[in-house]
């Protein structure tokens, strides 16, 4: 069993050898944990682990405008192996779009649900969890109000994400795990909000886009009445050609051989359509098996088997379910309950979208949002996992775009990045931070300069905010906050508690960022204006001072020494040690 506290699980083994302090009412509160709705696995542990501990189990939660989704898995040889999952249809975003407020209804459910989530991850004890909220609380005016309750209720942080974010997760969890995806691949996504278009090509993005046009998004703005009016239908068909429209601009996908999509709309017109095609069959099953059952099969089946589902099925379908009732879409098989209620809108995005590209079909995944979170939690935990280095050249290459962007040349930042990795990895035993602040300290060396696109006077302020704010793929808000007060600090301001740079940075981070931030300014201090005579650098640390011998290039390096002389007081303010440049 495993405790949470301050949003992160406690297993009750660290509890009882003392590893960590939880107030006595919270361990008696959980002392017995309720039974989750998930499908239990074994446990599994580290293959030749000297001390038998299980491998590291990892959970993400995805709280759509439609439903919320659990999925959690355990690390196994490298890989991630699902043990538990669990789903609630809580149609967060439907009054969202209605009125821009989600309802206090609406948010009591989708709690409900997460406390629920919550004993599944209790029971499994989990080691890391992120909470993502896409489309709905995107829009909603009191998202944050929400994010708060939930803060309040499971102790969980949940991170609202963009659009962009979203389609990159999504592609990273299919691109990982689904079969035969590693050419020129178009990926859809439709949810409750929206829907997120992505053009792969050897598992990398090469554009993508999110457009509004989820099936609740829709269906509350447009389809007021069941059957489907005429004149909502004619209004909704507009809204979704602008919307393609403006896809189309960004995305031009040609002949691509494989087309994928994922979510609960995907999976409903895939069933339907072998439905049809296997009408004799179906109606031949035993009366007393349950439809959900069937249709649960049935989806299976068509992700095990990669059925492509015709467009002119699709079609088909869109036409025949615009006309129906809401008991009479229930009926029809392959849609389930649920779905029913929203899925004339979603079919009829679908068959706009793959007629307007010219798109002969596509193959139905399960795969999608959670397993894209859980995929980069494994490539951020594990470099040894296939996912690790594809992760990390993506999300390299969106800091190099991003400096791009913003007038920044990465080859002229690059002697930087290059001497603050340098001191984070041999002062490790001075600074002692984290090893993901390795990868920050280098993002925020390449980005340190993007503050100029908006004014050189005050420039530092302005790379604050452009980092903060920017869409830096596989960087969280957080992280992308904490990159960015790392670049904030590098002309005559030191870091204060009060600043707005670490207004958003929990308080135990602050000393963390304080001792990055001198890194790089000692790294920046070795690179005085040099176009190309990049200078040589070794690191000598002894109890009480630090040494930093300097081989001069073609040009001296007096200016250097001067600047990392200015460096030596805050060096001292933060290390407790005297730092010296001298030269070799």
């Amino acid at each position: 069993m495993a405790v949470v506290y301050e949003g992160s699980p406690i297993s009750s083994d660290r509890l009882s050898r003392g590893l960590v302090e939880v107030p006595c009412e919270l361990w008696l509160a959980h002392s017995e944990v309720a039974p989750g709705s998930c499908i239990l696995a074994e446990e599994v542990s580290f293959p030749g682990a000297e001390d038998n501990t299980t491998m590291p189990t990892f959970a993400a939660i995805d709280i759509g405008s439609n439903s919320c989704r659990l999925k959690i898995a355990r690390v196994v040889a490298h890989q991630l192996k699902t043990v538990a999952e669990d789903r609630e249809v809580t149609r967060l975003g439907a009054s969202v779009f209605e009125s821009g407020l989600v309802s206090p209804d609406a948010m009591a459910t989708t709690l409900r649900a997460l406390k629920r989530f919550q004993r599944a991850v209790q029971t499994h004890g989990v080691d890391q969890i992120r909470v993502v909220a896409t489309a709905a609380l995107r829009d909603a005016r009191n998202g944050l109000a929400f994010q708060a309750w939930v803060k309040a209720e499971t102790g969980w942080s949940m991170e609202i994400i963009s659009g962009l974010e979203e389609a990159r997760l999504i592609h990273l969890g299919v691109t990982t795990t689904e079969p035969g995806v590693g050419g020129r691949v178009l990926l859809m996504d439709l949810g409750g909000g929206s829907c997120e278009i992505t053009l792969s090509e050897q598992k990398r993005i090469k554009e993508t886009i999110s457009v509004p046009l989820g099936a609740v998004r829709l269906t509350e703005q447009f389809l007021s009445a069941d059957p489907a009016p005429e004149d909502g239908l004619a209004r909704m068909r507009q809204f979704i050609a602008r919307e393609l429209r403006r896809a189309h601009r960004k995305i031009q996908p040609g002949k691509v051989p494989l087309v994928i999509a994922t979510s609960g709309t995907a999976a409903a017109l895939a069933a339907a359509s072998l439905a049809s095609q296997t009408a004799g069959k179906l109606a031949g099953q035993k009366p007393g098996k349950p439809a959900k059952k069937r249709v649960s099969k049935t989806v299976s089946r068509l992700a095990a088997t990669a059925t492509i589902t015709p467009t002119k099925d699709v079609r088909k379908l869109a036409n025949k379910l615009a006309k129906l009732s809401l008991p009479e879409r229930e009926a029809v098989p392959g849609i389930g309950p649920r779905r029913a209620e929203i899925i004339v809108a979603g079919t009829q995005v679908y068959a706009e979208l793959l007629e307007s590209f010219g798109l002969a079909g596509f193959r139905y995944s399960l795969l999608g949002l959670s397993d894209g979170i859980l995929a980069q939690m494994l490539a951020e935990q594990d470099a040894r996992a296939k996912v690790h280095s594809e992760f990390e050249h993506e999300r390299w290459q969106s800091v190099l775009a991003t400096a791009r962007r913003y007038g920044v040349d990465p080859r002229e930042s690059e002697p930087v990045r290059a001497h603050a990795v340098q001191l984070f990895k041999e002062l490790k035993a001075v600074h002692q931070l984290p090893p993901e602040f390795e990868s920050w300290l280098a993002a925020a060396a390449i980005l340190r300069d993007t503050g100029k696109f908006i004014n050189h006077q005050g420039h530092h302020r302005h790379t604050q905010y452009i980092v903060s704010s920017s869409e830096i793929y596989g960087y969280t808000q957080l992280q992308r906050t904490m990159v960015s007060a790392i670049a904030r600090y590098l002309g005559k301001s030191r870091p204060q508690p009060g600043d707005r740079a670490l207004r958003n940075i929990p308080a135990e981070e602050h000393k963390n960022v304080q001792r990055a931030v001198v890194l790089l300014r000692l790294a920046v201090a070795l690179n005085q204006d040099r176009a190309s005579d990049v200078l040589r650098v070794a690191v000598k640390t002894y109890p009480k001072r630090i040494y930093l011998e300097i081989e001069p290039g073609r040009t001296g390096a007096e200016l250097e020494i001067w600047s990392l002389r200015k460096e030596a007081a805050y060096f001292r303010e933060v290390f407790g040690r005297d730092l010296f440049g001298t030269l070799a």
